[in-house]
């Protein structure tokens, strides 16, 4: 006779769902062995290289610009060479540009610098010298004496010598012994290079 399916054994169903269990356990074992193995095996290995540098990176650009010889014409030839030239020329100019703002912010930072003569005998004013009228003779024209006194630089005597000069008066205003000033000009003559501005002390 057939069996009725009441009649039939049921079958354990516990084996089935301890098995899942089991291997979870068995897994999560080797997980947790796995970053030690790791671990040793990235000390084992040597450092990988750093990257590549700038000068292989620039090469590698150029490689991968530069075309096969005889793929290349001659007006792509001169058009890269002109773009280059273009490429150069600019690098130039924004370098002198940074350059031409650092020099500026120096000059800013830093005192102004102290001038190395007096203020009466800078660049551009005219010499002023102090000495007396030794003849009055010519018309218009005064030589004047001008009394140095300096120390010797080695010796450290004192010396003394004179210069005459000879100047335009104008209005033949000095005289013969008076004390003058006198002040670089334009050349007026053949030896006269100064002219009187005032007449300090009239002799006596």
């Amino acid at each position: 006779m057939a069996e009725t399916p009441e009649e039939t054994p049921e079958t354990e169903e516990t084996p089935a769902t301890e098995a899942p269990e089991a291997t979870e356990t068995e897994a999560a074992a080797p997980a947790e062995e796995a970053p030690a193995e790791e671990s040793q095996a990235a000390e084992s290995k040597p450092a990988a290289p750093a990257g590549k540098t700038r000068r292989e990176k620039l090469e590698e650009r150029r490689a991968a610009r530069r075309k096969p010889r005889g793929e290349t014409s001659l007006e792509e030839l001169i058009a890269e060479r002109k773009a280059r030239r273009e490429h150069t020329a600019a690098e130039r100019r924004r370098y002198r540009a940074r350059t031409k703002t650092k020099k500026a912010e120096l000059r800013k930072a830093q005192p102004a610098p102290e001038p190395d003569h007096a203020p009466e005998h800078g660049p551009g004013r005219a010499k002023v010298r102090q000495g007396i009228v030794v003849s009055d003779k010519a018309d218009k024209t005064i030589t004047v004496r001008i009394d140095v006194v300096q120390r010797h630089k080695r010796y450290h005597k004192i010396m003394r010598t004179s210069i005459k000069l000879h100047a335009h008066d104008e209005s033949n205003d000095a005289g013969t012994g008076d004390t003058v000033r006198v002040q670089e000009c334009r050349p007026m003559s053949r030896s006269k290079r100064w002219r009187l501005i005032e007449v300090v002390e009239r002799a006596k």
